[in-house]
């Protein structure tokens, strides 16, 4: 295999020896200039002295001839490394000569950006529509859902989180009577530690934790399973049988979500009452008082309120999953990269939201 050489016959650029990935590196740019500078309408190059030309020769030819801005006539050409710059020519865009076009090239970039935060957020708001109006028209689209995916999501997102959620309800009892005791103590006021976290539990501790879990499990869950089926083209195929994914995989999962969050934030607050119990009898307080503080303090509609948050944190915390799921990429970091968002968006959902109640019972006076 020969070296690569260019020199200049009049007009006429020759090269010499073999037009290879191997040698095209050492003539690049003497004779991308080499083009540059020749004066003559068409750019004469003579490669008869090659024998052997690839793709990367091939691509230095067509760039010389972007470089010289004109037409380019090969001398000495065989068939083979005709076709292989003809195939090249169809590859390799053409120089971007006047300002329109570079302008469109920089709108066209613009346009396959990443979305900002504010599309995103746009692209969040229409999805929760779409799926709120895919609601209102579930009666109609029934036949479409399934019984048996139902229960076998709600078993997921309900029963098999029950274990975890009590275990912390029990705990996060346990640590708030017991850090709340020891200063309340000095006053003489131990026993109102029933009260506080009474109504913590009900009103904000036991939707929030609760929240937080299902994003966790059940909405990295839907991220992951819907993201596999975006990447393996399934939810594809159903669009093109006339079947839509969000009646058929979005629903069932948001409905789930919803029915079985009042049974988890309700073992959160019993199983959190009874961590709470046990710190207080060991200060020696009996049941009987902390049960007659709880039922003093705390109310059916502190109870209900909360239950009423926990429902509107599932509906997010779902949405957002199935959501994260059916905007997944296609690389293979799609599916985790899904999750992750799901989780994220789940818990800073379930804090806005949190706010926003905050705010809404005060101003009602609830």
């Amino acid at each position: 295999m020969s070296n690569a050489v260019l020199r200049q016959d009049g007009d006429v650029l020759a090269f010499s020896g073999d037009l290879v990935a191997k040698n095209v590196g050492g003539i690049w740019k003497s004779s991308i200039a080499a083009a540059k500078r020749a004066q003559a309408d068409v750019l004469s190059v003579d490669i008869s002295a090659c024998p052997m030309i690839d793709t990367a020769g091939a691509t230095l030819l067509l760039t010389m001839e972007q470089a010289h801005g004109g037409e380019m006539q090969l001398q000495g050409a065989e068939t083979q490394g005709v076709a292989l710059i003809a195939q090249l020519r169809k590859i390799i865009p053409p120089p971007l000569t006047s300002q329109e076009d570079q302008r469109a090239a920089r709108e066209a970039v613009h346009e396959s950006r990443a979305p900002t935060a504010l599309e995103n957020l746009k692209i969040r708001i229409a999805f929760f529509g779409e799926t709120i109006v895919a609601l209102m028209v579930l009666p109609a689209k029934l036949r479409f859902l399934r019984g048996s995916d139902f229960a076998h999501i709600a078993d997921n997102a309900g029963l098999k989180a029950l274990p975890l959620v009590v275990m912390l309800g029990f705990l996060i009892g346990m640590i708030l009577a017991f850090q709340s005791a020891i200063p309340m103590q000095q006053f003489g006021a131990d026993l109102y530690v029933a009260d506080l976290v009474a109504l913590s539990l009900f009103r904000e501790l036991g939707p929030l934790l609760v929240s937080v879990i299902l994003a966790g499990r059940t909405g990295s869950a839907f991220a992951a399973e819907l993201g596999t089926m975006q990447v393996n083209e399934e939810i594809a195929a159903l669009t093109t049988m006339g079947i839509d994914p969000e009646t058929m995989l979005v629903l069932p999962r948001v409905a789930a979500a919803v029915l079985v969050m009042p049974a988890l934030v309700v073992a959160m607050d019993v199983s959190g009452l009874i961590g709470m119990g046990v710190v207080l009898m060991a200060f020696g307080f009996p049941a009987s008082a902390i049960i007659g503080q709880i039922t003093f303090a705390a109310g059916p509609s502190d109870f209900l309120l909360g239950l009423c948050k926990a429902m509107v944190f599932a509906a997010a915390v779902a949405m957002i999953g199935c959501r994260s799921g059916l905007t997944a990429g296609n690389g293979p970091r799609a599916v985790g990269e899904a999750a992750t968002s799901a989780v994220v968006g789940g818990i800073v959902a379930t804090v806005l939201l949190d706010g926003l109640f905050a705010v809404l019972f005060y101003r009602l006076g609830l």
